[in-house]
């Protein structure tokens, strides 16, 4: 086999901007949990940037380096943050009331600097988010004119922090379902919608749009059209800008994502998987409206469809009954609660169940997506990888892939499409796991 040759990588040098459209549980979570890590009070688990290992060569060789030792990616000490928000709570603020954190651990330790992170008005429209209501918002004639405002937020930003790149996550919330349509196909399109206030042109899309033509990688952590469709995909490959989406996968997907390829592989069949979550954050609270559930119902529906594959097995998936419900909860707060009820049939079709109950923390889960999104994204920028960002599959429930090409779903094989990028990025061999090497 012949060793590839390593791809040019811009140096991580410099500061590097991380902009989080939303400042709520999520975001001032991954703000929170960064800075303690700086301060060496609390450890980055569930980053792969931060804790995870990769592979290289054959296994007998023992090289099993940290990825952040392996490619050159920006430093936890790097990071600037910054974020736009329709509702003005400061970092520090949103912290306190989201309650995620321990208060006197991890939030008053931190809150100078917590304090020091307040957002810009966000482009906010209550007819895309129904359950929120926003006052500190932009203004603005047409959508064209929001869009630039959020560009000259952009360059303001890295100017006022000296930043040497930026990246722009969406941690906000989820917007009501849109399906692609004519002022999407194309950019002239796009724009001319922009300007007319079409209203399949949702808050999202211009964060997206703007973070393109700013150059700004831009990680789409919402099942929101944001920019999964041929105009922003067109311009992201033009501007040479990374892109991807949608949708962070963290709990219920998470496990659907390792249940559902474990059944696959061993040909058992499934009848149904009755799912549902309660929550009483503020992304459950907007999912409350049945126009913004369709939005998440629709990103997490296709996980079975594509790992299954009821096409090829209809005699073992042909006939799921998938049901996901999702109810909010105020007492619960961001601790969801994800019941699953799978109903599987074995040998000679006798039947079995699953049962899986997961006490666990949106934030929490989301938090080191956020983080390692931002630092993959800009790997990927100073590698010249532009465009639809698949090989991060890995963090996404409904992930973007090329026109045409079904989205891979399986956890452990977007692990491994993940680990191989990085392999060719640096010029080692790809991991087959073949292993006939040993032997012959």
């Amino acid at each position: 086999m012949v060793t590839p040759a390593p791809r040019p990588i811009a140096p991580a040098s410099g500061t590097l901007g991380v902009l989080c459209v939303g400042l709520g549980a999520v975001a001032s979570t991954f703000i929170a949990g960064v800075e303690n890590a700086r301060r060496g009070r609390a450890a980055p688990i569930g980053s792969l940037t931060q804790m995870g290992t990769i592979r290289l060569g054959r296994r007998t060789e023992n090289r099993t380096p940290l990825i952040r030792d392996f490619v050159p990616l920006a430093p936890l000490e790097s990071l600037v943050f910054g974020a736009w928000d329709p509702i003005p709570d400061n970092a520090y603020e949103s912290a306190l009331k989201c309650g995620v954190l321990d208060r006197h651990e991890h939030v008053e330790p931190i809150a100078a600097f917590l304090k020091g992170i307040t957002p810009m008005p966000a482009v906010f429209d209550q007819q895309y988010v129904k359950r929120l209501q926003g006052v500190n918002v932009k203004a603005g004639k047409t959508k064209r004119d929001l869009a630039e405002l959020l560009r000259q937020d952009i360059r303001a930003f890295k100017a006022r922090h000296g930043c040497d790149r930026l990246v722009m996550v969406w941690c906000a919330s989820t917007e009501v379902f849109i399906a692609p349509g004519p002022a999407h196909q194309s950019l002239a399109a796009f724009e001319r919608a922009m300007e007319a206030n079409d209203p399949s042109i949702a808050p999202s899309m211009l964060y997206a749009w703007a973070a393109i033509q700013e150059g700004v990688p831009f990680a789409n952590g919402a099942p929101n059209l944001s920019c999964d469709f041929p105009a922003l995909e067109g311009l992201a490959k033009e501007k040479g800008v990374p892109i991807g989406g949608k949708d962070f996968k963290t709990g219920q997907t998470l496990l659907k994502t390792v249940i559902a390829p474990m059944l696959k592989a061993r040909m058992l069949g499934v009848n149904g998987w009755y799912s549902t979550n309660i929550l009483g954050n503020r992304d459950g609270e907007v999912l409350d409206d049945p126009e913004s559930f369709k939005t998440k119902e629709v990103s997490k529906l296709g996980v079975l469809d594509h790992i299954l594959q009821p096409k090829l097995y209809p005699d073992l998936y042909g006939n799921i009954h998938h049901v996901v419900r999702i109810n909010y909860y105020p007492p619960r707060g961001d601790n969801k609660e994800g019941w699953d009820n799978i109903d599987i049939f074995g040998w000679m079709g006798y039947p079995m169940q699953i049962k899986v109950d997961f006490l666990c923390r949106d934030s929490i889960l989301a938090a080191p997506i956020v983080l390692d999104l931002a630092i993959f994204f800009d790997l990927a920028a100073r590698a010249g990888m532009s465009g639809i960002q698949e090989w991060l599959s890995f963090y996404f429930k409904s992930p973007m892939s090329a026109p045409g090409l079904y989205p891979e779903h399986d956890l452990f094989i977007q692990l491994m499409k993940l680990k191989n990028t990085l392999r060719h990025l640096r010029g080692e061999d790809l991991i087959t796991h073949l292993g006939l090497e040993y032997y012959d």
